[in-house]
């Protein structure tokens, strides 16, 4: 990944945190995108203090069209190219019934998910196009196996899934590749959700031969480096689940 950038959503905390890490130590310079300013600027001093890579910071919602447009300007106006967008933020009312759901609520999945990768890949495409490279949206086990309390969080990520296998199609004859991720990492949320629902959380465990949940730099940033890479350049439309179970599902 030498002297190529990679663009990370929510890139400075998290699973978008680990990836960024895992695509440093690769030699990739990095645009990491997000809401809060402290939690880029933290990332990028941490992972520059680590590796010999560029991390530029942006202040960034993908779900409004002009900051995103801002940003790729920023991007290409700093490294010239892109080569690798890992659509990875998202937010929304995980927990809450249907029913129980505002149209706030689900406008929240939606724009945050659906719209924020429909905007970034849209904007990012030309230069895309001229590197040949990436693109990882990442959806989830909510959507493909229908998770109690995730109704909105579901639909935004079967939508980025659906979308995904179009671009796929689409873009096939610039020499683009498009796969989806769907992982089961563990981090502070889930770390809580283990703490509030131990005997869920035990359940879960049990259903996963490895007995653990991925690690966001190894195992998802691993994977990700994988579908950015000339190994996998034939692979696209496909969705890798990281979840403990099989892996590639149409």
């Amino acid at each position: 990944m030498s002297g190529k950038v990679t663009i990370i959503t929510g890139g400075g905390k998290g699973i978008g945190f680990g990836i960024a890490t895992a695509f440093a130590k690769a030699g990739s310079n990095l645009a990491i995108t997000g809401r809060t300013e402290s939690t880029l600027l933290k990332a990028k001093e941490e992972l520059e203090d680590k590796y010999d890579v560029k991390v530029l910071p942006i202040v960034a919602d993908g779900g409004y069209e002009d900051q995103v447009k801002d940003a790729i300007k920023q991007i290409t106006d700093e490294y010239g190219r892109i080569d690798v967008l890992i659509n990875n933020a998202q937010a929304s009312k995980s927990g809450l019934k249907l029913v129980e759901h505002t149209k706030e609520d689900f406008d929240l999945a939606i724009n945050s998910g659906l719209y924020a990768v429909f905007n970034f890949m849209k904007y990012a495409y030309p230069y895309l196009k001229e590197s040949k490279g990436s693109v990882i949206n990442f959806a989830s086990g909510a959507g493909l196996f229908g998770r109690d309390g995730q109704s909105s969080y579901a639909a935004a990520k079967e939508g980025i899934r659906g979308m995904s296998r179009v671009a796929a199609t689409e873009w096939g004859c610039d020499g683009i590749n498009i796969n989806v991720v769907c992982p089961l990492v563990m981090t502070a949320q889930l770390e809580q959700w283990r703490e509030e629902y131990p005997e869920i959380y035990e359940k879960t465990i049990q259903g996963i031969p490895l007995q653990r949940f991925g690690d966001a730099e190894k195992d998802i940033g691993g994977t990700c480096l994988f579908l950015a890479s000339e190994a996998a350049s034939y692979i696209s439309g496909e969705t890798i689940t990281l979840q403990g179970g099989s892996g590639l599902r149409p």
